[in-house]
């Protein structure tokens, strides 16, 4: 669910140190220390941000994902419908998993039900994705004045996927297949996005100052390696 909803004034108050509390929306209550990196419960909107980023898919790919396209264990993936109605499948981390399986587990919904549904049951559509982009984006603004909350959309989300595949060293060519791209064209402009690349290209590099020419080793060594 992404869907935005204000908390109720009959709503107990917020208490940091009380255990995990049952999911406003859906009554979902997970086991203490479940979830740490989403504030220990994982709400609708973790559970949607975090398959976006893991998984890059487009938002239409997103809104479109069923219960049963989940895979678990072994080779465990999540099958989306991508552009020109190609199918693909997308890798899970162990932590997607972790999440997932317990909302399917709690929520027991069919496979024909969306996996990532509103408030009501329903899909989710494209603009209440984007409010959602937009509300977070708001919140992460006050500790980091460099965001920009109008400048950021839900493509963001996937950006954020093939930035993470290029640093950890993942080759371009697997990245298009990841994110589904037609032409693997089109994931080079990561290369030219990530600096870090360069930089290293830049490392591996002959410094300026250093004097032209091959290396000549000296007597001693030449006699050294001669003795081996």
């Amino acid at each position: 669910m992404l869907l935005s909803q204000r908390p109720r004034t009959s709503d107990p108050p917020a208490d940091a140190t009380a255990g995990p509390r049952p999911c406003p929306h859906h009554g979902f209550q997970p086991k203490p220390g479940y979830n740490r990196n989403f504030n220990r419960t994982p709400q609708p909107h973790a559970r949607s941000r975090l398959v976006a980023v893991q998984t890059g898919l487009r938002v239409s790919e997103l809104i479109g994902l069923d219960c049963g396209d989940v895979t678990f264990g072994d080779g465990a993936s999540v099958r989306c419908l991508g552009k020109d109605r190609k199918r693909r499948a997308v890798p899970l981390t162990t932590a997607t998993q972790a999440v997932l399986r317990g909302w399917l587990a709690e929520s027991d919904g069919r496979a024909d039900q969306p996996l990532l549904p509103t408030r009501t049951g329903r899909r989710l559509s494209v603009d209440a994705v984007e409010r959602l982009v937009r509300l977070h984006a708001a919140t992460a603004a006050r500790t980091c004045p460099t965001i920009r909350p109008e400048q950021l959309h839900p493509h963001v989300l996937r950006h954020s996927c093939a930035m993470s595949l290029l640093q950890a060293g993942v080759d371009t060519a697997v990245i298009a297949l990841w994110l589904g791209h037609a032409d693997p064209r089109s994931t080079s402009i990561y290369l030219h996005a990530d600096m870090t690349i360069k930089q290293r290209a830049l490392d591996a590099t002959t410094p300026p100052s250093t004097a032209p020419g091959r290396y000549q080793p000296g007597d001693k060594l030449l006699a050294f390696l001669e003795s081996l």
